[in-house]
C-alpha cells in the first residue's frame, strides 16, 4: 500500500490507545459523591466552586468544535473509499431511530403505569402556574441562559422558536424546518462559535468524503488532519488529569445552589413520582435495552464496556452536556476497543443526534403534566406525543436544559397548556443530568455497533 492510500489509523502515533486509568474513574466517583456531600451541608461554600466548575466545562468545550472537524475527518479518511461510507452511515442513522423510538415507548409504558402526576400535585400547586403572567417562552430563555452560560441574546438566536412574544408552541413543521436548516449553516465559523456540530459534520463528511477521492493530491492534508486529531486527543488525556477537581466544583457549585434556594427538596416531594419514573424508565433504556443491543450485535458482555466508558458517563452527569463530554466519550470509546473510524464518525455525529435520554424524558413529561392537570389523552395523542418527542430530541441541542425548548413543541402537539411546564423546571437539572449521562452512553453503544460494519482494513 502507498503512503497516498494509508489510512489515518496508520502509524504508530494513530494506532496507539488512549491510556485508560481506572483509578482516575474512582477520583472522578469519589469528587461527586464529596460534592454532593459539601452542596448539601454546607451550600452557601459550595456554592462559591462555580468559577472553578466554569473554567472546566470552558476547557471541555474549547476543543469540541475542533475536535469534532478533525475526528470525522479521520473517521471518513480512514474508509479510505468514500463508497464504503453507505453502509455504516445507514448503519448509524438506523441505530439512532431504533433506539430513539424505543426510549419514547419506554417513557409512554413507565409513565402510564406508575401515573405520577395523579393525586399528587395539589390544587395550589397548578394554580400558581396558571395564573403567572411570565410567558413560558422568556422563563425558559431565562432558566437556558442560566443553565448554559450563553447570553440569552444567543439562545434565541439558537432557538429561533423562544420568541418572547410568543404566545402558541411551535408545531411538528417547526421541528422539520429546523432540521433542514440544521443541515447546513450560510456560515460556518458563526456555526463553530454557537457549537452548532450538525453543519460542521456535514461540511467535514462531504469534504472528507471529496479528498477520499483525490488521495495522491491530498497526502499533505491528510497528514495534518490526523496528526491535528491525534494532539487534540493528547490534550483530552492531559486536561483528565484534572476532572476530578473539575467536576468536584462543577457538581457542588450546581447541587449547593439547588440545596441554598431550598425549592429543591420542597417541588421534589410534589412531583417525586414524576422524577421516580422518569428515571426508572431511563434506568431501562440504559441498564436493560441499549446492553441487550450490544451483546445481540457484538456477542460481548455490556455491562464490561459501560465500566470502559465511567469516565464519560460520570463527565456527562457533571456537565449535563453531551457536546462538551464528547472529547471524553471519544477517548474512552477507543480505549474499550471500538474501532477508530467507529468512533470518529458515529460518536460525533451522535452527540448531536441522538438524543435517547431527552426523548423519554419528553415523553415522560408531556403526559405527567397531563395526569397532573386533568388532561385525558387518547390513544393516539400519546402516538403524536411518542412521534413528535422522537423528533423533537433529535432537533435538541447539546447543551444543558436545551430538551425543555423542544418540550414547548411536544405539548402544543396535543394542546396542553405551555405555562404548566413551569411545573418540571425545580428538578430539570438534575433530571437533565441522568438523560445527558443515557444520551452519551446510547452514542458509545452505537459505535460498538456500527463498528461491526466497517472494515477493519481500507482496501
Amino acid at each position: 500500500m502507498s503512503d497516498a492510500n494509508q489510512s489515518p489509523d496508520d502509524g504508530n502515533s494513530a494506532s496507539k490507545k488512549p491510556h485508560h486509568s481506572n483509578s482516575l474513574t474512582y477520583w472522578i466517583a469519589g469528587a461527586i459523591v464529596a460534592a454532593i456531600a459539601i452542596a448539601l451541608t454546607v451550600p452557601n461554600v459550595a456554592t462559591h466552586f462555580e468559577i472553578g466548575g466554569e473554567l472546566f466545562l470552558r476547557a471541555l468545550k474549547m476543543i469540541v468544535v475542533p475536535l469534532v472537524f478533525t475526528s470525522v475527518m479521520c473517521g471518513i479518511l480512514g474508509l479510505g473509499d468514500v463508497r464504503k461510507l453507505g453502509k455504516p452511515g445507514a448503519a448509524a442513522v438506523g441505530y439512532y431511530l431504533c433506539t430513539t423510538v424505543l426510549a419514547v415507548i419506554i417513557g409512554l409504558v413507565v409513565v402510564n403505569v406508575i401515573r405520577p402526576g395523579v393525586g399528587t400535585v395539589d390544587q395550589a400547586q397548578l394554580d400558581k402556574f396558571a395564573q403567572k403572567d411570565t410567558q413560558p417562552h422568556q422563563v425558559l430563555r431565562e432558566t437556558l441562559a442560566e443553565s448554559s452560560g450563553l447570553s440569552e441574546k444567543l439562545i434565541g438566536d439558537v432557538f429561533p422558536e423562544l420568541e418572547v412574544n410568543s404566545e402558541k408552541a411551535p408545531g411538528v413543521e417547526t421541528i422539520l424546518e429546523n432540521l433542514a436548516l440544521m443541515l447546513v449553516t450560510d456560515n460556518l465559523f458563526g456555526a463553530a462559535v454557537e457549537t452548532q456540530l450538525l453543519p460542521i459534520i456535514v461540511f467535514t463528511i462531504a469534504f472528507g468524503a471529496l479528498l477520499t477521492t483525490m488521495p495522491y493530491e491530498t497526502r499533505t492534508i491528510t497528514t495534518l488532519v490526523t496528526e491535528a486529531n491525534n494532539a487534540l486527543l493528547a490534550f483530552v488525556m492531559a486536561l483528565m488529569k484534572i476532572a476530578p477537581l473539575g467536576i468536584f466544583c462543577l457538581v457542588a457549585a450546581r447541587f449547593g445552589k439547588a440545596q441554598a434556594e431550598g425549592r429543591f427538596l420542597d417541588e421534589l416531594g410534589q412531583i417525586g413520582w414524576y422524577f421516580a419514573a422518569v428515571v426508572i424508565g431511563l434506568a431501562i433504556h440504559a441498564l436493560i435495552v441499549l446492553p441487550l443491543i450490544f451483546w445481540i450485535v457484538r456477542r460481548e458482555n455490556p455491562y464490561r464496556f459501560a465500566a470502559s466508558m465511567s469516565q464519560a458517563l460520570l463527565t456527562a452527569f457533571s456537565t449535563a452536556s453531551s457536546s462538551a463530554t464528547l472529547p471524553v466519550t471519544l477517548e474512552c470509546a477507543e480505549a474499550a476497543g471500538i474501532p477508530k473510524r467507529s468512533t470518529e464518525f458515529v460518536i460525533p455525529l451522535g452527540a448531536t443526534i441522538n438524543m435517547d435520554g431527552t426523548a423519554l424524558y419528553e415523553a415522560a413529561a408531556a403526559i405527567f403534566i397531563a395526569q397532573a392537570i386533568g388532561f385525558d389523552l387518547t390513544f393516539g395523542e400519546q402516538a403524536i406525543i411518542a412521534v413528535t418527542a422522537t423528533l423533537a430530541a433529535i432537533g435538541a441541542a447539546g447543551i444543558p436544559e436545551a430538551g425543555l425548548v423542544t418540550m414547548l413543541i411536544v405539548l402544543g402537539a396535543v394542546g396542553l397548556p405551555l405555562e404548566y411546564i413551569g411545573l418540571i423546571l425545580a428538578v430539570d437539572w438534575l433530571l437533565d443530568r441522568f438523560r445527558t449521562t443515557v444520551n452519551v452512553f446510547g452514542d458509545s453503544i452505537g459505535a460498538a455497533v456500527v463498528g461491526v460494519t466497517i472494515p477493519d482494513e481500507p482496501s
